[in-house]
């Protein structure tokens, strides 16, 4: 091959990935949400779908991939094609606890890459209203009244409810039972019930102003306006230092160029106004991190989980 003809050829296959790279969506995106419908990342995820699918012009396909607090989701979409089409939904829970507690399949400070910081979690520490606990204070009386009477419920093993309860009995010196599920809606249903006594869920906000539980306390925002009369945890606990986050993953070693369409079309959804609003209407706190930002956020809460784990003896069973 002469070289007019390889300038021609390596011209055209320019030309080509320039196309494809421009056409980028030009096919449906899977958004994997590593727990069973109806809970919190769920319901955030379709919030998030809805939008981002009317930025990016193709259909963003919710996909539910449940089990092991959130990994098999997780490594799924780490295992999946670099290509910009399969993203994870990710709780900080499966990026930066589970994978200390359970055998995982992914490693994730180097499968898998952050495409955005979609909000911080306001969690609401709930118990059934039968009982006679109204604040935390008489929880943790209740509690050390009936050692290992109380049970609380979780979306599973090494999750944010789970790791951010042990600390609570920790810091108050109580003993509670845990009650692991495959998501947190079941929980929350099983607390409404009286079946468990006590959850710690961002979704229970939506129970405790429905009425169906009584709400002790909150934490992961700085304030709490449409749950008039429950305070802060930190007003218990000012050495309080854990909250949730919520994230958009992408597989590590998708095309840088891929990856920035991806970041900027989420960053354009979250600074819509009715996307804030949303998700602020599920306890959320809409928060735009960098990358950079996003990265070492994991990191902090995978250490400080670290501690809690190891001061808590916690187990994967």
């Amino acid at each position: 091959m002469n070289l007019l003809k390889k300038l021609t050829v390596a011209a055209l296959v320019a030309l080509c990935a320039s196309t494809a790279l421009a056409q980028y969506p030009d096919k449906p995106i899977t958004y994997v949400v590593p727990y069973t419908p109806g809970g919190t990342n769920d319901n955030i995820a379709r919030i998030i779908a809805r939008h981002l699918g009317e930025r990016l012009g193709q259909p963003i396909v919710v996909e539910n991939k449940p089990g092991a607090a959130g990994t098999l989701g997780a490594a799924y979409v780490a295992h999946a094609a670099a290509d910009g089409y399969t993203l994870l939904n990710a709780s900080i829970g499966n990026l930066a606890i589970a994978p200390q507690l359970l055998a995982v399949q992914f490693d994730p400070f180097n499968d898998l890459t952050p495409v955005a910081h979609l909000a911080g979690s306001r969690s609401v520490i709930a118990v059934n209203p039968a009982l006679p606990i109204h604040s935390i204070a008489e929880l943790i009386a209740y509690a050390k009244a009936h050692p290992g009477e109380l049970t609380y419920g979780t979306s599973g093993n090494g999750t944010p409810g789970h790791i951010s309860t042990e600390y609570l009995k920790l810091l108050a010196g109580i003993d509670l039972v845990h009650v692991p599920y495959k998501g947190s809606a079941q929980a929350l249903s099983d607390a409404t019930a009286g079946h468990i006594d006590l959850v710690s869920d961002p979704l229970a906000n939506t129970f405790v102003q429905a009425g169906k539980l009584r709400g002790l306390a909150y934490f992961g925002t700085d304030e709490a306006p449409d749950l008039p009369g429950i305070p802060s945890l930190t007003e218990t606990y000012p050495q309080w230092k854990f909250s949730g986050s919520y994230l958009a993953m992408a597989p590590a070693g998708t095309p840088p160029d891929v990856l920035a369409s991806i970041r900027q079309a989420f960053d354009d959804v979250l600074a819509e106004p009715e996307t804030i609003s949303e998700l602020k209407a599920l306890g959320m706190a809409p928060q735009r991190l960098s990358t950079e930002q996003s990265a070492a956020l994991i990191r902090a809460t995978h250490d400080v989980s670290q501690q809690i784990i190891a001061q808590a003896h916690i187990k994967a069973g």
